[in-house]
């Protein structure tokens, strides 16, 4: 009788093992919805996917290079694990694509270990039919995402919100609207937490024409979150047709957020609306803290090419860091007329302070430097070791003898050597301003930097920075002793041989 239960419990536990058994499944134009999902007997449609209740391993394979209707939505509350996740992907020759029309390609919401690889999303246009995110991670967590085309959505190509540890890695966003990438929450509650965007590019996102009251046009916005992570991406051509006059998009930049990293990037040739403002390559934006923009190249934008910003309303911004970065003609279309641009429209010193600025580059041959908007109340913003070169003035704006503090720093006016609001000698304004000034001493410098190919800079990708070196100073030049080291990727050591 022992023998014969001992029997029976084994046979018990072999069904169940049978029954949770990771399954793949097959999508074929040339299946039918009633097969078996096998790669022989291949499901038809996208719906049929829906309709699973998918488990931790299952892997469902779309056929290569194959044009797929509708939205993919898994089931809330399906979930993979961090072992055996759930993974959406295809199989044969390229990228299989879902045609989404007019709503979203992909919908992850309230799942959890999920991973979406090699597809292409495709909604009906921005201006043609299409009022969705291509792909939406909505309140859940543990997604990875990685080697994705996603374009023709109104909105942002892919957003993820109220959302935790998200993986998006080699994801193409283009020809969207609102934005290539754009992480979000509830405002001010930083619940997207743990996001990593890795050699991802956002290229000619034009604008949302629906939104007439805020900016769109974005290339990869992040807000309302924290430890966040945005490396060697690049943005382009972005906000070239924002549907309003105002406030404007950027090439990557943060809001509301903490903690985040910004670094080994490119952004260029980025764009606002015609009289509208921003279009720039980097920015810190309102309510951003203890935060950190290093290693990155920004050239030819419409607005600045690092802006230090915080717009009324926002939580204070402070502690955040902008170090070892290259801006290249950048602000001269846009309001700031510089290739660095601080601006705090509430006015108020308390809301925008500490910042350290050091070791950058920001060569302009067009405009100013560095520009202080109208309204730039700061506490605590410090420039030290960088090269400023500008085209006449080097600074503009009201904070020109503010409270921001220069020490160690080199200028060069291209058509005057040294010009800041009317002097024209550095020791001159050093005197009379306490700038340049450290323990007693006069620390600026006023030498040509003599790079070795400024203001032609022509990479069109983060990948490129590895070899860029337009902005090496020569072998002998006194400027290699101060701190321009930019890191073990994208700029050479400037640094002595």
């Amino acid at each position: 009788m022992c023998c014969i239960i001992l029997s029976l419990v084994t046979n018990h536990n072999s069904f169940a093992q049978n029954v949770s058994r990771s399954k793949a499944y097959y999508i074929n134009t040339a299946g039918n919805d009633q097969y078996a999902g096998t790669k022989s007997e291949p499901f038809k449609s996208i719906n049929k996917i829906n309709n699973i209740n998918l488990i931790a391993g299952d892997t469902v394979y779309f056929k290569g290079a194959q044009t797929f209707k509708g939205t993919l939505q898994l089931a809330q509350g399906v979930k993979g694990t961090t072992k055996k996740q759930i993974v959406i992907t295809s199989y044969g020759t390229g990228q299989a694509i879902i045609d989404a029309k007019d709503s979203s390609a992909i919908v992850i919401y309230k799942n959890e270990n999920i991973k979406i690889q090699r597809l292409k999303l495709l909604g009906a246009g921005r201006k043609t039919g299409n009022v969705k995110d291509g792909l939406s991670i909505i309140n859940s967590s543990n997604i990875n995402v990685d080697d994705l085309n996603i374009s023709g959505f109104q909105k942002s190509g892919l957003l993820v919100y109220s959302s935790q540890n998200i993986r998006v890695n080699r994801v193409f966003v283009h020809d969207n609207g609102s934005a290539g990438i754009t992480v979000e929450g509830p405002y001010q509650t930083r619940k997207s937490n743990y996001i990593k965007i890795l050699n991802c590019r956002a290229e000619n996102n034009p604008g949302d024409p629906t939104n007439l009251t805020n900016h769109s046009g974005n290339g990869i916005v992040v807000g309302d979150c924290k430890n966040v992570l945005i490396d060697h991406c690049t943005a382009t051509n972005n906000g070239w047709d924002m549907p309003r006059i105002g406030n404007g998009p950027v090439g990557i930049w943060a809001y509301e957020a903490d903690s985040v990293i910004i670094q080994h990037c490119l952004s260029y040739k980025n764009k606002t609306s015609k009289g509208g403002a921003d279009g720039g390559g980097f920015d810190l934006d309102g309510g951003v803290t203890n935060s950190l923009v290093q290693y990155n190249v920004s050239y030819g934008n419409q607005g600045s090419g690092y802006c230090i910003f915080q717009y009324w309303g926002a939580s204070p911004w402070h502690h955040n860091t902008f170090r070892y970065n290259i801006s290249e003609n950048d602000g001269t279309v846009s309001d700031s007329q510089a290739g660095l641009y601080v601006w705090n429209s509430s006015d108020d010193e308390k809301q925008l302070y500490d910042c350290d600025v050091y070791g950058n580059i920001i060569y302009n041959a067009k405009v100013a430097a560095i520009c202080f908007s109208k309204v730039s109340a700061s506490r605590g913003i410090r420039f030290y070791n960088n090269i400023f070169v500008g085209k006449d003035s080097l600074i503009w704006g009201r904070d020109k003898i503010g409270d921001a503090k220069y020490h160690d720093n080199d200028w060069w006016s291209i058509n005057k050597q040294f010009y800041v609001d009317g002097i024209t000698n550095i020791n001159e304004w050093a005197t009379k301003t306490g700038n340049e000034q450290k323990d007693g001493k006069f620390t600026g410098l006023n030498l040509c930097p003599d790079f070795k190919n400024a203001g032609n800079s022509a990479i069109t990708s983060a990948s490129q920075l590895k070899t860029f070196t337009n902005y090496n100073l020569p072998a002998k030049s006194p400027l290699r002793k101060m701190d321009l080291y930019t890191g073990q990727y994208g700029i050479k050591n400037l640094k002595p041989d």
